[in-house]
Protein backbone atom coordinates (compact mmCIF):
# COMPACT_ATOMS: atom_id res chain seq x y z
CA UNK A 1 0.00 0.00 0.00
CA UNK A 2 1.35 3.20 -0.90
CA UNK A 3 2.50 5.62 2.00
CA UNK A 4 0.25 8.64 0.55
CA UNK A 5 -2.91 6.91 1.17
CA UNK A 6 -6.86 9.29 0.50
CA UNK A 7 -8.50 10.60 4.08
CA UNK A 8 -11.33 7.86 2.90
CA UNK A 9 -9.45 4.74 3.20
CA UNK A 10 -7.17 6.50 6.49
CA UNK A 11 -10.47 6.62 8.48
CA UNK A 12 -11.56 3.58 7.21
CA UNK A 13 -8.38 1.78 8.34
CA UNK A 14 -8.38 3.80 11.56
CA UNK A 15 -11.70 2.59 12.21
CA UNK A 16 -11.23 -0.90 11.67
CA UNK A 17 -8.06 -0.67 13.96
CA UNK A 18 -9.88 0.29 16.71
CA UNK A 19 -12.04 -2.25 16.45
CA UNK A 20 -9.82 -4.67 16.93
CA UNK A 21 -8.07 -3.94 20.40
CA UNK A 22 -8.60 -6.19 23.11
CA UNK A 23 -11.09 -5.82 25.68
CA UNK A 24 -10.65 -4.10 28.79
CA UNK A 25 -9.60 -5.46 31.83
CA UNK A 26 -13.01 -5.76 33.55
CA UNK A 27 -14.97 -6.87 30.63
CA UNK A 28 -13.59 -10.64 30.93
CA UNK A 29 -15.13 -11.48 34.73
CA UNK A 30 -18.30 -9.79 33.74
CA UNK A 31 -18.31 -11.88 30.43
CA UNK A 32 -16.46 -15.41 31.77
CA UNK A 33 -17.24 -15.26 35.71
CA UNK A 34 -15.06 -14.44 38.43
CA UNK A 35 -12.02 -16.78 38.20
CA UNK A 36 -11.99 -17.79 34.56
CA UNK A 37 -8.25 -17.00 32.89
CA UNK A 38 -8.88 -16.25 29.48
CA UNK A 39 -7.25 -13.36 27.51
CA UNK A 40 -8.89 -10.30 26.34
CA UNK A 41 -8.75 -11.02 23.16
CA UNK A 42 -11.26 -13.76 23.55
CA UNK A 43 -14.27 -10.83 24.02
CA UNK A 44 -13.24 -9.06 21.04
CA UNK A 45 -16.04 -9.69 17.92
CA UNK A 46 -13.91 -8.55 15.26
CA UNK A 47 -10.42 -10.41 14.45
CA UNK A 48 -8.29 -8.67 11.78
CA UNK A 49 -4.63 -7.85 11.48
CA UNK A 50 -3.73 -4.99 9.42
CA UNK A 51 -1.40 -6.64 6.43
CA UNK A 52 -4.38 -9.90 6.28
CA UNK A 53 -7.47 -9.26 4.96
CA UNK A 54 -9.40 -6.35 3.40
CA UNK A 55 -11.84 -4.35 5.49
CA UNK A 56 -15.53 -4.40 4.20
CA UNK A 57 -16.73 -1.42 2.92
CA UNK A 58 -20.25 -0.07 2.48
Amino acid sequence: MSSRKPSGRKNRLITAGRQTRWAPFWIIPKKFGVGKRVHPSAATSKKRRWRKGNIQRG
